[in-house]
């Protein structure tokens, strides 16, 4: 490790440089800092706190393209909570060293990395140094993702939907073809039982691992309202705790699962209404509830100030529940009080003005190392020929091979040969290792 890390004036330096970058180049970012203490070729990050994208990569493409959400969720469980852990798993389809950093901040859903490093483990140290950076820049993540920016809340909210919407679909269509696929392989008519037996070992694996990445991606996209309203119990805890006014915190009745832009709205915007309503001359009482009125989420903070003001609603808590196609309920009695309610709609549809995204070709479903194994299928060569070329294993041409006849919706490697000379493949680039 560089000795300037070991200068305090250093260290803030490079937190001030992590924590400073947009969320999309917080993990490049990242990365770029870490290589003093870790040195790595890749890194790919699970993380609870971005319904838009939980699952990003960043380093040498030869192993980011291969990366499946499949294999970061059977790492998140061997992964230690605020510790930097050595383990032999794998990543991108090849068993390999990895380091795992795994933090849980007190805000938010926490991360976890898994990092492939570029020669010898670091030191314990080192590890030590990875994993408090990590768990600082998990933290203040987690911090702007239950905050959310009102220019991010409808794009989040849709992109959540529709990646639900695909991981129902694929769900659906790859549970279909392994439970026949099982039922063909358990046919007595069948010989070789052992071939028989592994799979189908390997088909009900495929099953496990495909309903863990559906959980997984509900779990990511949504929390429950009851989880939710407890998080912002806790936030206003300091504030309330002092405060001369009682303030009743209703827990909702009905709990339901909460799209996670909805439940980062609703605390922002409670809490906006009840420091509101603590502010207002007179106030003695105060009462916050959610409430689930068909697909609707109502926040309601009620009060009794006795002069209740001309503007009630302040325009920065407007912006935030806009762009989710929210609106305001507001009744003021002087002398009695005010209620104000937020109405929430649990779903929402992309504005009309958003452009269909195109339709893609084929051959645009690949990335750049399964076009390179497409090409090499076209010239008619063998895995073992194709590993050659590419300076790969043959157990990651055959990984890439799989990839590719699913991507393009084929169940040979003729067809799929076809289907290249058919759009004029072009050749590709081949990418070398060092």
């Amino acid at each position: 490790m560089d000795e300037s890390w070991s200068d305090p004036a250093h260290l803030l330096d490079v937190v001030t440089r992590i924590i400073s970058a947009p969320r999309p180049e917080l993990l490049p970012r990242f990365s770029r800092e870490l290589a003093a203490v870790l040195p790595h070729r890749a890194a790919a990050m699970q993380t609870g706190d971005c319904t838009r994208s939980p699952f990003k990569v960043t380093g040498d493409t030869t192993v980011t393209d291969a990366v499946t959400s499949a294999e970061l969720e059977h790492l998140a469980d061997v992964g230690v909570v605020g510790e930097a852990v050595v383990v032999e798993g794998v990543l991108a389809g090849i068993e390999r060293t990895l380091v795992l950093l795994t933090s849980r901040p007190v805000v938010g859903n926490g991360a976890m990395l898994v990092v492939v490093p570029d020669g010898d483990v670091p030191s314990a140290r080192d590890l030590g140094l990875a994993a408090r950076l990590w768990h600082l820049s998990c933290t203040d993540a987690g911090q702007r993702a239950v905050d959310p920016g009102p220019d991010v809340l409808a794009t989040n909210l849709a992109a959540a939907s529709a990646r639900a919407q695909t991981v129902t679909d694929l769900g659906q269509t790859q549970a279909t073809t392994l439970v026949a696929l099982l039922s063909v392989l358990r046919s007595a008519r069948l010989g070789d039982a052992a071939a028989r037996q592994t799979a189908t070992d390997l088909a009900a694996r495929a099953l496990v691992d495909l309903r863990a990445v559906t959980e997984r991606d509900e779990v990511l996209s949504a929390e429950s309202a009851r989880a939710a309203f407890k998080v912002l119990s806790e936030q206003l805890a300091p504030i309330v705790g002092h405060a001369d006014v009682a303030v009743d915190l209703v827990d909702p009745i009905e709990d339901r699962r909460l799209p996670q832009d909805i439940a980062h709205t609703a605390r922002t915007v409670t809490r906006g209404l009840v420091i509101a309503a603590l502010d207002r001359p007179g106030t003695t009482r105060a009462r916050a509830s959610w409430r689930f009125d068909g697909p609707v989420l109502r926040i309601t903070v009620r009060d009794d100030a006795p002069d209740v003001p001309d503007v009630v609603v302040a325009p920065g808590l407007t912006e935030r529940i806009t762009p989710l196609g929210g609106h305001w309920e507001v009744d003021t009695v002087p002398g009695w009080g005010t209620t104000i309610t937020a109405a929430l709609p649990l779903t929402t549809a992309l504005p009309l003005t958003t452009a269909e995204p195109p339709e893609l070709r084929p051959l645009d479903r690949l990335n750049a190392r399964e076009l390179e194994v497409l090409a090499g299928i076209s010239e008619g060569l063998r895995n073992r020929q194709i590993a050659d070329r590419l300076q790969l294993s043959e157990h990651t041409v055959k990984f890439h091979v799989r990839n590719l006849l699913e991507k393009l919706e084929v169940t040979s490697r003729g067809q799929a040969a076809a289907l290249a000379h058919e759009l004029r493949l072009e050749p590709v680039a081949v990418h070398r290792t060092a």
